[in-house]
């Protein structure tokens, strides 16, 4: 899910910088410290927004830049395993398709896709059900679970599994084709007769 965490830390201000507005300086510089990182707790980090420097800054002997105090948010991404999340299709392989989510790629093996045997048609770059004959093929928008995580470490962007073998997940188009059948159903359903009211005395 995506959040919006409050953060406080300390800017370094070079020389060649003063006279530059402060909250411009800031952004430079904490986007290139925080914008990128993986980190357990905060997930990925995608932006740094809503920096408030504080103007007066400290020198340090031997440094001719100034140190300020800074108070902004980062906008992250943290998975978590059970989360129910939308995505689009961004690739088909013979194993599985990939799931844009947020600023990742999570993996939808065919294993997870549909209780139904699978092919996977590589010059139409679909896979599809035999029995069922649904077609998932890239722009695709799907809903599916999330059932494993495990964040990047090293400059490696980690890995999300999710699946869509769960009710109501899958292609989207599939999801609305059965909750129409369900309403069609629950509408033809056979009214039963209204009891009588009137109790049948004894003879």
């Amino acid at each position: 899910m995506f959040k919006l965490i409050t953060l406080e830390d300390t800017i370094r201000i070079p020389p060649e910088k003063f006279g530059e507005p402060i909250e411009e300086v800031g952004h430079d510089q904490l986007g290139i410290r925080y914008e990128g990182m993986v980190d357990e707790e905060l997930g990925y980090v995608i932006a740094v927004t809503d920096i408030q420097v504080n103007p007066v800054g400290k020198i340090i002997p031997g440094d001719g830049a100034t140190y300020h105090k800074a108070l902004f948010s980062l906008l992250t991404f943290l998975p978590k395993i059970q989360e129910i999340v939308e995505g689009e299709v961004v690739e088909i392989a013979d194993f599985g398709a990939f799931i844009r989510m947020g600023p990742i790629d999570a993996l939808l093996h065919v294993s997870q896709l549909m209780d139904d045997y699978i092919s996977y048609d590589e010059k139409q770059g679909v896979l599809m059900g035999r029995e069922t004959r649904r077609k998932l093929s890239t722009g695709d928008q799907v809903r599916v679970r999330v059932t494993a995580v495990s964040l990047g470490r090293g400059g490696s962007s980690g890995k999300v599994g999710v699946t869509a073998r769960q009710p109501f997940l899958g292609k989207i188009e599939w999801i609305n084709r059965e909750v129409e059948k369900l309403r069609t159903a629950e509408t033809e359903k056979p009214k039963k007769p209204a009891k009588s009211l009137i109790k049948q005395q004894k003879a």
